[in-house]
């Protein structure tokens, strides 16, 4: 019998609002090892009002789930008998992390188990050309805004998360942690998105660095990379060209990556450390 080992253990799990999201999904997962869950969420000044007026999928409805709280995933793990809290804050605020891991030890002390799931995007390239050419993506050119906005959530907010995490766990003599960082496939060349994959790029480094520097105080830290996830953004039109690229053909499912990040937080990823896991299908193969 396999015992993972997370039973009364504090997550946190930040990005988690979006009912279709990974970050959800990996809230669920937790809360279904009887881990306490603390679920951190951001509405995003871009989403859609009224995300009970969308239907279907594609960018719209995409962006009306990322308008919601976290009330319906809280209602979701407490019908089940779990244990659930969340907080709303903007990451890309450095003053709101502590705050973050304050609000997680008043409910339910120090946290066990990082999970860095939010992240920002904002579309952005080298180039603009004529959409009718075919040739490129018709989304604006990189610009100190659209690098800012990426790197802000996904790059700077992950390493400032960690590095209070760290201290944290250090101070209190702890020594049994997991950080699990959620970054994408795409993230060491992303055309049309160029801010957005390097962001995420430099994510995946902190991993190396920080497994070196937190091994010794018995932190392991991973990094989960996802390949196309239905998360609402892939229409129909998407999944079947996606699915034509994909081994196993088929897009994903937010719980087959949920399963991977509680697989890495628990007793059986004990000695796995400074890795990066693709969960995609086969999607990406690298060496």
């Amino acid at each position: 019998m396999i015992e993972p080992g997370l039973d009364g253990k504090v997550v946190l799990v930040t990005g988690a609002n979006n009912p279709y999201g990974i970050g959800v999904a990996t809230a669920k997962a937790f809360a279904a090892q009887d881990a306490r869950v603390f679920i951190h969420f951001f509405r995003s000044p871009n989403a859609h009002s009224g995300a009970e007026q969308v239907r279907g999928s594609g960018s719209a409805f995409f962006q009306a789930q990322q308008g919601k709280t976290a009330d319906e995933v809280l209602d979701a793990i407490r019908r089940k008998g779990g244990q659930a809290a969340a907080w709303e804050a903007d990451l890309s605020d450095p003053e709101n992390i502590p705050k973050l891991f304050d609000q997680v030890e008043a409910v339910f002390g120090p946290v066990d188990i990082l999970v860095n799931n939010a992240a920002a995007w904002k579309g952005d390239t080298f180039l603009t050309l004529d959409a009718a050419s075919g040739k490129h993506f018709p989304i604006p050119t990189i610009s100190p805004d659209s690098h800012d906005h990426n790197f802000a959530v996904n790059s700077r907010a992950v390493a400032l998360m960690m590095a209070e995490y760290a201290r944290r766990f250090v101070q209190r003599g702890a020594n049994w942690g997991r950080i699990v960082n959620v970054s994408t496939d795409g993230a060491s060349a992303f055309p049309g998105e160029v801010s957005y994959g390097a962001s995420k790029h430099a994510m995946e480094s902190y991993r190396r660095a920080a497994a070196i520097e937190l091994g010794p105080y018995g932190i392991t830290v991973n990094v989960v990379s996802p390949g196309p996830v239905q998360t609402g953004y892939i229409t129909p039109e998407m999944e079947e060209k996606l699915c034509a690229e994909i081994p196993l053909r088929r897009v994903g499912k937010p719980e087959d990556v949920a399963d991977v990040i509680v697989f890495l937080a628990s007793e059986q990823a004990r000695w796995i450390t400074g890795q990066l896991l693709y969960v995609g299908g086969g999607h990406v193969m690298p060496l």
